[in-house]
């Protein structure tokens, strides 16, 4: 997707989301795709209070809701599947950057909620630009869940992640440890250093981007499709280059603009069964005993 200005409103945005299904679509396409938040502009860059209208109108009560449905109504009908990420608020008040898969039939598969939240909880004095997620989200508290897709996908072993989460290979093993087949990501990045500084160029970020779903769909034998809402958002950068990458890590199509854009790439599931019957046959070769270190520790800790 191309750049949610803050002053765009719903319709229009989700009139944008209703064509590109349309056209992956007449392209062939079972599933579809979508970003980050891909509802609305990528909010956490604005300071605004818990309540204020504008932060909580950016929020989803529930899914589907009438602001949404003809997206969902749109891909019943054409048959297509899709992935979409949104901001949940549940009925108890909780706030997530979550994810969905919705089967062909309308249905939600199964949700996501974002654990590698990046940025700050709190505003930085003289930052050009806020990252405010840990100030407007809890961290997801669903795990790295997977499920199966349908029949008419070939009952691939599906799992999420959303943005940040693509960086830590954490995530993407725990999904690997349950047969994961295709991973999507949608994702908001920016194409500056949203910590402040100067030492990452939009080049580098978008190169990291990439790197990130080519090895690690590589070290699980999984299908990964990671999908950007790119462009200037109301003079903040976003980077593009969505990618759908195949089980041995090579991009197989990629977006060429920062504008809505469609690619399109035919997934041979049987493409997963060299690398997870040999290379990363994890019941032949991992030695879990050797890796407590991983979840008993957080920070790392230097020797003297």
């Amino acid at each position: 997707m191309g750049p949610t200005q803050r002053a765009d409103s719903r319709a229009a945005t989700l009139d944008r989301l209703v064509a590109l299904l349309e056209q992956a679509a007449a392209r062939g396409a079972q599933l579809v795709v979508f970003p980050e938040l891909a509802f609305t502009t990528f909010f956490p860059r604005w300071p605004m209070e818990r309540d204020a209208p504008e932060l909580l109108a950016s929020f989803e009560p529930a899914m589907p809701n009438p602001a949404v449905q003809p997206l969902f109504d749109r891909a019943r009908a054409l048959g297509v599947g899709f992935y979409i990420g949104y901001a949940e608020l549940t009925p108890e008040g909780r706030r997530f950057n979550s994810a969905i898969t919705v089967g062909p039939d309308g249905q939600i598969l199964f949700k996501y909620r974002k654990i590698h939240l990046p940025g700050s909880d709190h505003v930085k004095d003289g930052q050009k630009y806020q990252q405010l997620e840990k100030m407007y989200f809890e961290y997801g508290d669903l795990g790295f869940p997977v499920a199966r897709g349908p029949q008419a996908w070939g009952r691939p072993v599906l799992g999420m992640l959303v943005c940040n989460d693509r960086r830590w290979p954490e995530g993407w093993r725990c999904l690997g440890l349950q047969g994961v087949e295709l991973v999507m990501v949608g994702y908001n990045s920016a194409a500056y250093d949203p910590n402040g500084g100067e030492s990452e160029s939009e080049e580098l970020r978008t190169f990291h981007s990439i790197l990130a779903a080519q090895s690690n769909a590589y070290m699980n034998a999984s299908w990964a499709i990671a999908v950007a809402k790119a462009g200037d958002e109301d003079g903040a950068g976003l980077i593009g280059g969505s990618v759908i990458v195949d089980p041995n890590g090579q991009v197989v199509a990629q977006a060429t603009t920062k504008a809505d854009e469609v690619i399109l790439a035919e997934i041979d599931l049987d493409a997963c069964r060299q690398g997870k019957e040999k290379m990363f046959n994890f019941a032949a070769h991992r030695r879990p005993q050797h890796y407590g270190r991983i979840v008993q520790q957080v920070g790392a800790v230097v020797p003297e």
